[in-house]
């Protein structure tokens, strides 16, 4: 299930989603610029590793920049072209909807916050592990998570494909968010702890994170528009 498009209009332009967008896109095109060793070495620095930020230093076989700066630096970092196009189509879709709501400043912090939220969640869960963590995905759940209690009856044009059933209809964000939720539960309960590679328990953190803190971000003109249209 990919979700394409929203029917759900917007009052202003979105530029800080635009702005977000462009810099991950920007610095995966450097990361890979790099080659393949040098990409691996940029992700090591960069990338958020678990052991290093809950013993507050460096593992001694890392030269990487202070642990705590990697929790703001991993967010915009990408293991590859699917990776990369997966969480920027997802915050293009849902995040103008949101930084609407929320006005530009609000959104970005809003955005660093719940990247924050779920970056916790993941190295409370993987507290010993030295696999460096990155993507945008978490603070990008947590845009989710805001999208689905602002706007739950609006209309999200999606890809179905199961076999060889293949179809575009549009299903209530309600449904594609609250199914894409409870994927990240079945594959965090699957993998255990460790994901298998991808960090479950950051995605549900940050999207849990966005479902409790939006209302804190949200523009008091745009919940009383809200509280109107679904009066």
């Amino acid at each position: 299930m990919i979700p394409l498009y929203d029917d759900n209009p917007t009052e202003r332009f979105p530029f800080m989603t635009i702005i977000l967008i462009v810099i991950n896109v920007l610095i995966f095109f450097y990361q890979i610029s790099l080659g393949e060793q040098g990409g691996q070495r940029f992700v090591i620095e960069l990338g958020t590793i678990p052991w290093e930020v809950s013993n507050f230093q460096n593992h001694p076989e890392s030269v990487s920049i202070p642990p705590l700066m990697t929790l703001f630096t991993s967010m915009f970092l990408h293991g590859g072209w699917m990776h990369l196009i997966g969480n920027m189509l997802y915050l293009w879709i849902f995040g103008n909807n949101i930084e609407d709501a929320m006005g530009p400043v609000r959104f970005i912090i809003f955005y660093v916050v719940t990247g924050l939220a779920a970056s916790g969640a993941h190295i409370f869960t993987n507290i010993d592990s030295l696999v460096p963590t990155i993507g945008a995905s978490g603070a990008i759940s947590g845009v989710l998570g805001a999208y689905l209690l602002l706007f739950p009856k609006a209309k999200v044009l999606t890809l179905i494909i199961l076999g060889w059933f293949i179809r575009i209809i549009e299903i209530p964000a309600m449904i594609v968010l609250g199914l894409w939720f409870g994927l990240q539960i079945f594959n965090s309960v699957l993998s255990g702890a460790s994901g298998g590679g991808v960090a479950w328990l950051a995605h549900i953190g940050g999207f849990i994170a966005g479902i409790v803190l939006v209302k804190l971000f949200e523009k008091s003109d745009h919940s009383q528009t809200n509280r109107m249209d679904w009066g």
